[in-house]
């Protein structure tokens, strides 16, 4: 955590904004989340449910630049990289389908 960060709690029984501090970052993350899940991917497995929320992730936290800075930033993580049908898929590749 940086030194500008701070935390602290608002409790959202009571009122949802506490001066600067509110939830409503949080609500709006979940809520484009949820939406992702239910239309756009629609069938979801749980081995590939972390990569679904890493990719919102990275939607959310780059909301505020153009679409070249988001095309940029994602092919310079991963360049050089490579996936496994294994580590995609949990399975194994059997010999007919090589």
């Amino acid at each position: 955590m940086t030194a500008k960060m701070v935390l602290r709690e608002v409790f959202h029984l009571h009122k949802c904004v506490d001066g600067y501090f509110h939830t409503n970052g949080l609500e709006n993350f979940w809520s484009l989340f949820k939406r992702a899940l239910k239309g756009t991917y629609v069938s979801v497995e749980p081995f590939h449910l972390q990569a679904y929320a890493d990719e919102q992730c990275f939607r959310y936290n780059e909301r505020f630049g153009d679409d070249l800075d988001r095309f940029v930033l994602a092919v310079s993580q991963i360049a050089g990289r490579r996936i496994t049908f294994k580590e995609l898929t949990g399975k194994e590749l059997s010999a007919s389908q090589a």
